[in-house]
């Protein structure tokens, strides 16, 4: 996988030409409106909310909030917010990636 080389990358498993598409369409998209409408037909409602639930975990996590704050903020279960903290601790660098790249475009 482009870009990866020597990490331990759960997709790793999955990677094939299907996943590099679904990437590089993802790269594609140009506005927000693009994004809701392909997300829309890609994903189910519950997908959305796993995704954007997961996403804003990590950002509380970072910002150092207690399992409770980000349970009852968020609703998502302590095994969802574990494994969130472990991918922020052990992973990739994803999340904060994608979190530093959304404070910068706040503050611009």
């Amino acid at each position: 996988m482009p870009g990866t080389e020597g990490k331990s990358v759960q997709l790793d498993k999955i990677k094939g030409k299907e996943l590099e598409q679904l990437f590089e369409v993802i790269l594609s998209l140009d506005s927000m409106e693009d994004c809701y409408l392909f997300f829309d037909d890609l994903c189910t409602v519950n997908e959305m909310k796993s995704m954007a639930q997961r996403l804003e975990v990590a950002r509380m996590l970072r910002d150092k909030q207690t399992y409770s704050q980000i349970e009852e903020e968020t609703g998502a279960s302590t095994a969802t917010i574990s494994r969130v903290k472990r991918c922020l601790n052990y992973g990739n660098g994803g999340y904060m990636a994608a979190l530093e790249r959304l404070d910068d475009k706040k503050k611009a």
